[in-house]
Protein backbone atom coordinates (compact mmCIF):
# COMPACT_ATOMS: atom_id res chain seq x y z
CA UNK A 1 0.00 0.00 0.00
CA UNK A 2 1.56 3.71 -1.06
CA UNK A 3 1.53 6.15 1.32
CA UNK A 4 -1.10 8.05 -0.17
CA UNK A 5 -3.56 5.03 -0.28
CA UNK A 6 -2.95 4.54 3.53
CA UNK A 7 -3.12 7.98 4.41
CA UNK A 8 -7.00 7.94 2.64
CA UNK A 9 -7.66 4.87 4.82
CA UNK A 10 -7.01 5.99 8.03
CA UNK A 11 -8.62 8.73 7.06
CA UNK A 12 -11.76 7.16 6.26
CA UNK A 13 -11.53 4.82 8.88
CA UNK A 14 -10.71 7.68 11.58
CA UNK A 15 -14.10 9.49 9.86
CA UNK A 16 -16.33 6.40 10.52
CA UNK A 17 -15.16 5.95 14.03
CA UNK A 18 -16.05 9.49 14.30
CA UNK A 19 -19.31 9.23 12.29
CA UNK A 20 -20.49 6.23 14.72
CA UNK A 21 -19.32 7.89 17.77
CA UNK A 22 -21.63 10.89 16.70
CA UNK A 23 -24.50 8.25 16.24
CA UNK A 24 -23.96 6.57 19.55
CA UNK A 25 -24.16 10.16 21.56
CA UNK A 26 -27.04 11.33 19.32
CA UNK A 27 -28.90 8.06 20.47
CA UNK A 28 -28.21 8.87 23.89
CA UNK A 29 -29.09 12.50 23.45
CA UNK A 30 -32.55 10.84 21.60
CA UNK A 31 -33.49 8.94 25.02
CA UNK A 32 -32.89 12.16 27.23
CA UNK A 33 -35.63 14.01 24.56
CA UNK A 34 -37.72 11.01 24.83
CA UNK A 35 -38.06 11.25 28.86
CA UNK A 36 -38.85 15.22 28.19
CA UNK A 37 -41.46 14.29 25.50
CA UNK A 38 -42.97 11.67 27.76
CA UNK A 39 -43.67 13.95 30.67
CA UNK A 40 -44.40 16.58 28.47
CA UNK A 41 -47.26 14.54 26.08
CA UNK A 42 -48.42 11.95 28.44
CA UNK A 43 -51.20 13.88 30.56
CA UNK A 44 -52.55 10.35 31.89
CA UNK A 45 -51.21 6.70 31.81
CA UNK A 46 -51.29 3.14 32.72
CA UNK A 47 -49.47 0.40 32.95
CA UNK A 48 -48.79 -3.24 34.78
CA UNK A 49 -45.71 -3.88 36.61
CA UNK A 50 -43.66 -6.42 37.53
CA UNK A 51 -41.14 -5.23 40.39
CA UNK A 52 -37.96 -6.86 41.88
CA UNK A 53 -35.87 -5.80 44.88
CA UNK A 54 -32.73 -7.03 45.14
CA UNK A 55 -30.95 -6.35 48.75
CA UNK A 56 -27.41 -4.58 49.34
CA UNK A 57 -25.25 -7.86 49.05
CA UNK A 58 -26.91 -8.48 45.93
CA UNK A 59 -28.42 -11.96 47.12
CA UNK A 60 -32.00 -11.76 48.66
CA UNK A 61 -34.73 -11.21 45.90
CA UNK A 62 -38.24 -9.82 46.55
CA UNK A 63 -40.76 -10.22 43.54
CA UNK A 64 -43.99 -7.96 43.48
CA UNK A 65 -46.63 -7.06 40.97
CA UNK A 66 -49.67 -4.95 40.12
CA UNK A 67 -50.79 -1.86 38.25
CA UNK A 68 -49.68 1.70 38.07
CA UNK A 69 -51.89 4.42 36.88
CA UNK A 70 -51.33 8.48 36.95
CA UNK A 71 -52.27 12.04 36.17
CA UNK A 72 -50.38 14.68 36.01
CA UNK A 73 -49.47 16.85 37.90
CA UNK A 74 -48.90 14.60 40.91
CA UNK A 75 -51.57 12.20 40.79
CA UNK A 76 -50.71 8.23 40.89
CA UNK A 77 -52.02 5.35 42.14
CA UNK A 78 -49.94 1.81 42.33
CA UNK A 79 -52.16 -1.17 43.26
CA UNK A 80 -49.75 -4.37 44.44
CA UNK A 81 -51.59 -7.70 43.95
CA UNK A 82 -48.96 -10.06 44.50
CA UNK A 83 -47.68 -11.21 46.98
CA UNK A 84 -49.06 -9.03 49.17
CA UNK A 85 -51.97 -6.33 48.08
CA UNK A 86 -50.92 -2.99 49.09
CA UNK A 87 -52.44 0.29 47.75
CA UNK A 88 -50.24 4.02 47.44
CA UNK A 89 -52.00 7.01 46.15
CA UNK A 90 -51.31 10.56 45.52
CA UNK A 91 -54.32 12.44 45.47
CA UNK A 92 -52.50 15.53 44.40
CA UNK A 93 -52.40 17.12 48.28
CA UNK A 94 -51.96 13.64 50.46
CA UNK A 95 -49.84 10.37 50.08
CA UNK A 96 -52.12 7.67 50.77
CA UNK A 97 -50.85 4.11 51.67
CA UNK A 98 -53.20 1.15 52.58
CA UNK A 99 -51.52 -2.54 54.14
CA UNK A 100 -55.04 -4.29 53.32
CA UNK A 101 -53.13 -7.84 55.48
CA UNK A 102 -52.73 -4.99 58.26
CA UNK A 103 -55.84 -2.83 57.59
CA UNK A 104 -54.27 -0.25 58.25
CA UNK A 105 -53.80 3.23 56.31
CA UNK A 106 -50.57 5.97 56.85
CA UNK A 107 -51.40 9.29 54.95
CA UNK A 108 -49.24 12.21 55.23
CA UNK A 109 -48.48 15.81 52.96
CA UNK A 110 -47.84 14.80 48.85
CA UNK A 111 -46.01 17.70 49.07
CA UNK A 112 -43.12 16.43 51.32
CA UNK A 113 -43.29 12.87 50.49
CA UNK A 114 -43.03 13.61 46.81
CA UNK A 115 -39.34 15.06 46.45
CA UNK A 116 -37.49 13.35 43.70
CA UNK A 117 -39.08 10.21 43.96
CA UNK A 118 -40.17 7.76 41.30
CA UNK A 119 -43.55 8.97 40.80
CA UNK A 120 -42.03 12.73 40.97
CA UNK A 121 -40.24 11.68 38.20
CA UNK A 122 -43.25 9.72 36.50
CA UNK A 123 -46.28 11.76 37.36
CA UNK A 124 -44.48 14.93 38.67
CA UNK A 125 -44.69 18.41 36.82
CA UNK A 126 -41.30 19.58 37.66
CA UNK A 127 -38.90 17.11 36.02
CA UNK A 128 -35.50 19.16 35.65
CA UNK A 129 -36.35 20.87 38.33
CA UNK A 130 -36.05 18.00 40.59
CA UNK A 131 -33.80 15.81 38.76
CA UNK A 132 -30.47 16.15 36.78
CA UNK A 133 -30.58 14.04 33.43
CA UNK A 134 -27.78 12.30 31.80
CA UNK A 135 -28.21 9.75 28.68
CA UNK A 136 -26.76 6.08 29.63
CA UNK A 137 -25.68 2.98 27.57
CA UNK A 138 -28.18 1.23 26.03
CA UNK A 139 -28.55 -2.20 27.40
CA UNK A 140 -31.55 -4.97 27.86
CA UNK A 141 -32.87 -3.74 24.70
CA UNK A 142 -33.35 -0.70 25.97
CA UNK A 143 -32.34 3.04 25.77
CA UNK A 144 -31.52 4.78 29.49
CA UNK A 145 -32.02 7.50 30.97
CA UNK A 146 -30.21 8.33 34.59
CA UNK A 147 -32.11 10.82 36.58
CA UNK A 148 -30.33 11.94 39.87
CA UNK A 149 -31.90 14.02 42.70
CA UNK A 150 -30.73 17.95 42.61
CA UNK A 151 -31.35 17.54 46.41
CA UNK A 152 -30.21 14.86 47.98
CA UNK A 153 -32.64 14.64 51.15
CA UNK A 154 -34.41 11.26 50.45
CA UNK A 155 -33.32 8.33 50.39
CA UNK A 156 -33.86 7.73 46.22
CA UNK A 157 -30.04 8.31 45.48
CA UNK A 158 -30.91 8.20 41.42
CA UNK A 159 -33.54 6.81 38.96
CA UNK A 160 -32.80 5.30 35.59
CA UNK A 161 -35.54 4.96 33.17
CA UNK A 162 -35.83 2.68 30.25
CA UNK A 163 -37.59 3.31 26.82
CA UNK A 164 -38.17 1.01 23.89
CA UNK A 165 -38.25 3.06 21.26
CA UNK A 166 -40.56 5.46 22.84
CA UNK A 167 -42.99 3.15 24.75
CA UNK A 168 -41.67 3.32 28.50
CA UNK A 169 -40.05 0.07 29.29
CA UNK A 170 -38.43 -0.36 32.86
CA UNK A 171 -37.61 2.06 35.73
CA UNK A 172 -34.52 0.63 38.03
CA UNK A 173 -34.52 2.73 41.62
CA UNK A 174 -31.08 2.60 43.91
CA UNK A 175 -32.01 4.19 47.63
CA UNK A 176 -28.84 5.66 49.62
CA UNK A 177 -28.66 1.87 51.56
CA UNK A 178 -27.54 0.14 48.29
CA UNK A 179 -30.85 -1.42 47.68
CA UNK A 180 -31.85 -1.78 43.85
CA UNK A 181 -35.35 -2.15 42.09
CA UNK A 182 -36.06 -2.59 39.08
CA UNK A 183 -40.06 -2.07 37.79
CA UNK A 184 -40.42 -3.62 34.56
CA UNK A 185 -43.89 -2.60 32.61
CA UNK A 186 -46.15 -3.95 30.05
CA UNK A 187 -49.76 -2.97 28.36
CA UNK A 188 -48.60 0.89 28.61
CA UNK A 189 -51.73 2.85 27.96
CA UNK A 190 -50.77 6.86 26.80
CA UNK A 191 -53.51 9.27 27.56
CA UNK A 192 -56.30 6.56 28.56
CA UNK A 193 -59.12 7.79 30.07
CA UNK A 194 -59.09 6.77 34.03
CA UNK A 195 -62.40 6.90 35.91
CA UNK A 196 -62.93 10.02 38.12
CA UNK A 197 -62.31 8.11 41.42
CA UNK A 198 -59.02 6.73 40.57
CA UNK A 199 -56.98 9.01 42.86
CA UNK A 200 -59.81 9.40 45.52
CA UNK A 201 -59.08 7.64 48.74
CA UNK A 202 -61.06 6.81 51.76
CA UNK A 203 -60.09 4.65 54.40
CA UNK A 204 -61.75 1.35 55.00
CA UNK A 205 -64.15 1.34 57.44
CA UNK A 206 -62.58 -0.16 60.44
CA UNK A 207 -59.03 0.25 59.52
CA UNK A 208 -56.62 1.62 61.95
CA UNK A 209 -55.01 5.03 60.21
CA UNK A 210 -52.08 6.93 60.83
CA UNK A 211 -51.64 10.97 60.11
CA UNK A 212 -47.65 11.95 59.95
CA UNK A 213 -47.11 15.23 59.52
Amino acid sequence: MTGSALFDTVVRTGLLALWLAGLAVAARADAVDTLREFTRDSRTGSAFFTQVVTSTEGGRRKTSAGRFEFSRPDRFRFDYRKPFEQTIVGDGARLWLHDLDLNQVTVRPLKGALGASPAALLAGASLEREFDLQAQPARDGLDWVQATPKVAEGTVRLLRVGFRGRVLAALEIEDAFGQRSRLDFTDVQVNPRLADDTFRFTPPKGADVIEQK
